[in-house]
């Protein structure tokens, strides 16, 4: 720190203080009814992009679709360290992580141990 010419103290810093914390904890609906992964799959299905998409969004969804594995139905998405993770809607996603932090799969445990069983789960 230096010293400010002008003043021999340093302007305290605000910092406001909530009483209670906030937690998101559920994963929104789609507002088109459609999943996350839904263009990504069809693509990978059909090689058909969406309707009234530009070639920038197509570009990006030809790219994007490289890191993503169709294996019938189901989408998995590739991972240079894990292998295969599964792709999954918001209301499996949010049961997911739900039975996974009620202590269904085992007591808390620390946040690294805990984000590995998300994902292998």
């Amino acid at each position: 720190m230096i010293q400010h010419p002008d003043k021999n103290y340093i302007d305290p810093i605000e910092v406001e203080i909530r009483d209670q914390h906030v937690y998101y904890f559920h994963i929104d609906e789609e507002p088109d009814g459609k999943q996350w992964y839904y263009d990504i799959k069809k693509f990978l299905a059909t090689r058909e992009y969406p309707e009234n998409a530009t070639n920038g969004q197509n570009r990006a969804l030809r790219r994007l679709a490289n890191h993503f594995f169709l294996n019938g139905e189901i989408l998995y998405r590739r991972t240079l360290d894990i292998g295969l993770l599964r792709c999954v809607n918001t209301a499996k996603a949010t049961r997911l992580l739900e039975e996974i932090h009620a202590g269904t799969c085992e007591p808390h445990i620390n946040k690294f141990t805990l984000a590995k069983k998300i994902l292998i789960a």
